[in-house]
C-alpha cells in the first residue's frame, strides 16, 4: 500500500478548495470565488483499499497586506516542505503569466514530486490547454500535467492515480474512517465564514473572524451554537447587521442551513457582530481568534 501526505498549493481562487473536496469526496473546506477564502492548514483524507493519500489544503498564494496575510503565506510555505509530494493547482481559465511559471518553478525546485492539477477545463477554450502545457515544458517545467475540472468530474481518477503513484510504500497514516483533522467546531465556523464571503463585498468579509462560543449538542440531538462575527470597523458592523437586521438575518439562515446539512440535525444559531479594529495586525488578538504560527 502506498501512503503519504501532498500538499495542495497554487494562488488564489485556483479552485484549490473545490479540488480537494471533489477528490475526497466530503466538504473539507469552504468555498468562494473570493481570495483568501482558505485561511489554515486543513487536512483531508481519501483512502482507498490500494493507498491513503492525505491532502494538506493550504492557504491561496497571496501578496501580503497584514499580519494575517504573513502568516497565512507562512503556513504555504512551511507545509510545502514538509510533505511526499506536492499537487500545484493552476487556474487554466485564468491563462498562464509569467508569476504562475516562476512559482511552479520555484516549488518544482524543492525537490519534491509535484504535479500539477491545471483545472477549471470545462469553461475555458479546449485549444488553450496544449498552447499552455508547451509553454510550461519550453520553460523546464517538467511536472506531468493533468488538465481537470473537479465541477464536472472531469479526469480526476487518472489524477489520484497518480499522486498515489508518488507516494512512498507503508501502512496508512489515518484509519479509514478519518476524512479531516478538523473539528466540528472548527467547520461550523468556517461555514459562517463562508456563507460571510458569499454574502458581503469589497473588504468586510477578508476583516471577519468567527468565534463560536457555544457549540453543544442537546439530548434530543439538536444543536445550540453561539458565536460572534467579528470585523475590524465600525462601519462594517452596520452593513454586516443591515437595515433592521436583515442583512444578517439573510446569512445567518443561509449558513444554519448548511450547518444541519453537515451535522446531520437541528440547529439553533445565535450571532453577535462585535467590533476589533485593525484585528488582522495584532498578534494578541490572532491568537485569541485562532489564527497562530503551527508548531
Amino acid at each position: 500500500m502506498r501512503s503519504g501526505t501532498v500538499a495542495v498549493i497554487g494562488r488564489a481562487n485556483a479552485g484549490k478548495s473545490t479540488l480537494l473536496n471533489v477528490l475526497v469526496g466530503e466538504k473539507i473546506a469552504i468555498v468562494s470565488p473570493k481570495p483568501q477564502t482558505t485561511r489554515d492548514r486543513i487536512l483531508g483524507v481519501l483512502t482507498r483499499e490500494e493507498y491513503q493519500i492525505a491532502f494538506v489544503d493550504t492557504p491561496g498564494i497571496y501578496r501580503q497586506r497584514n499580519a494575517l496575510t504573513a502568516l497565512m503565506m507562512k503556513t504555504t510555505e512551511t507545509t510545502s516542505k514538509d510533505v511526499d509530494a506536492l499537487l500545484f493547482v493552476h487556474d487554466g481559465h485564468a491563462g498562464l503569466k509569467e508569476e504562475d511559471i516562476v512559482l511552479m518553478q520555484k516549488y518544482a525546485a524543492l525537490g519534491i514530486p509535484m504535479l500539477i492539477a491545471y483545472t477549471k477545463i470545462d469553461i475555458m477554450p479546449k485549444e488553450k490547454i496544449p498552447a499552455d502545457i508547451k509553454m510550461l515544458f519550453e520553460a523546464g517545467v517538467t511536472a506531468d500535467i493533468y488538465p481537470v475540472s473537479a465541477r464536472k468530474g472531469q479526469n480526476l481518477k487518472n489524477l489520484e492515480r497518480a499522486i498515489a503513484q508518488l507516494l512512498p510504500e507503508g501502512e496508512p497514516l489515518f484509519p479509514e474512517d478519518v476524512v479531516s483533522d478538523r473539528s466540528e467546531k472548527f467547520m461550523i465556523s468556517e461555514l459562517m465564514r463562508e456563507k460571510i464571503l458569499l454574502k458581503y463585498e469589497k473588504e468586510i468579509p477578508h476583516g471577519v473572524a468567527v468565534i463560536v462560543n457555544t457549540f453543544e449538542r442537546h439530548e434530543n440531538g439538536a444543536y445550540e451554537v453561539n458565536l460572534d462575527i467579528v470585523c475590524e470597523k465600525q462601519n462594517h458592523k452596520a452593513i454586516i447587521i443591515g437595515k433592521q437586521g436583515q442583512a444578517l438575518k439573510e446569512v445567518a439562515s443561509f449558513a444554519r442551513k448548511d450547518m444541519e446539512k453537515f451535522l446531520g440535525a437541528k440547529v439553533f444559531l445565535t450571532v453577535y457582530v462585535k467590533v476589533r479594529e485593525g484585528w488582522r495586525d495584532k498578534g494578541s488578538l490572532m491568537k485569541e481568534f485562532g489564527y497562530t504560527e503551527e508548531e
